[in-house]
């Protein structure tokens, strides 16, 4: 059976909700960039125009629209977001995005909002234990990034956050407040489970957590496959099977995208050479560097240093 449309008054209470986040992102975002604010935890992003493609690493963290639109490539998959759809990423993932839908008379308004494993754990202790995932087996690892409706409740709760911008003398011991209901409404949505599993010891998702902190601080080094299924207290064939799941690459390929961000990050901030960059992240033949970040990011690493340094 197709879904009822939701009442006209639920319509228009959205609507409002989102066009005031929208002034406040507009007020305390004033130009096109990623903005710090007072709040710990929460940033503001505003764009103008659609974007090119921008491979970045996500970090774990809700990020909510009050407008716009933003896909972005995860391995062979593609993830969307808008005003009706926040995404959570509940891993360090790398991602291709892109912004779709922008202009100067409506800009792309974001609220980034900082995923706090703590409280998501303490709130899973409170509930009696973890979320359990409908109509799945409990060793099932979910995708780490995904997006997800956005509830009414979730809706108002990041807009009082925002508000508190405003009134800098109350963030201090409203902020926490505020940000722990952002995540108690993340975990009680249909999809919380999935959230739940990066933080319930045991756990597939949580067991490719660790795995991928151990590859984010040796990534750098020779990989072996036997060290990093020891991080996460796997079997090697369950780390392939569940690091798939969660990242839609392997580890192999996780090594590669974060090898190639930070010798990319090192072209344009530290003008390096490319073979400068390739040995200190880890490649022991530049040629198979420069062929692997021609392939990622479509340029030789000299061009795309220079082209990214001009503008």
């Amino acid at each position: 059976m197709p879904r009822a449309a939701p009442p006209q008054g639920d319509v228009l209470r959205r609507s409002a909700c989102l066009a005031e986040l929208a002034r406040w992102v507009e007020v305390f975002a004033p130009h096109d960039g990623v903005h710090a604010t007072p709040v710990p935890k929460l940033r503001l992003i505003r764009a103008s125009q659609a974007s090119t493609v921008t491979h970045v690493l996500y970090e774990p963290a809700v990020c909510l629209l009050a407008q716009g639109r933003k896909q972005l490539l995860v391995g062979d998959g593609r993830v969307e977001y808008d005003p009706s759809h926040h995404l959570v990423a509940s891993h360090h993932i790398p991602v291709a995005g892109q912004i779709v839908e922008a202009s100067a008379e409506r800009p792309y308004l974001c609220v980034w909002i900082d995923l706090d494993p703590d409280t998501l754990a303490s709130l899973l202790l409170e509930g009696g234990g973890p979320v359990a995932a409908p109509g799945r087996t409990a060793g099932g690892a979910p995708r780490g990034i995904y997006s997800a409706n956005t509830g009414e409740q979730l809706l108002e709760a990041v807009l009082r956050l925002c508000r508190l911008l405003d009134t800098p003398q109350h963030i201090p011991r409203l902020a926490p407040l505020v940000q722990r209901e952002i995540m108690y409404w993340l975990l009680a949505a249909d999809d919380g489970w999935k959230l739940a599993q990066f933080v319930t010891p045991g756990t597939q998702s949580q067991r490719i957590g660790l795995a991928i902190d151990w590859l984010r601080q040796r990534y750098k080094e020779p990989l072996d496959m036997a060290d990093v299924a020891r991080a996460g207290n796997m079997s090697l064939s369950s780390l392939n099977a569940h690091f798939k799941a969660v990242t839609n690459m392997s580890p192999l390929q996780y090594q590669k995208q974060l090898r190639l961000l930070e010798a990319r990050r090192m072209l344009v901030t530290a003008a390096v050479s490319a073979e400068q960059a390739a040995h200190s992240v880890g490649y022991q033949s530049a040629s198979q560097f420069n062929r692997e970040y021609a392939r990622a990011f479509g340029k030789s690493p000299a061009r795309d240093a220079r082209e990214l340094r001009t503008g």
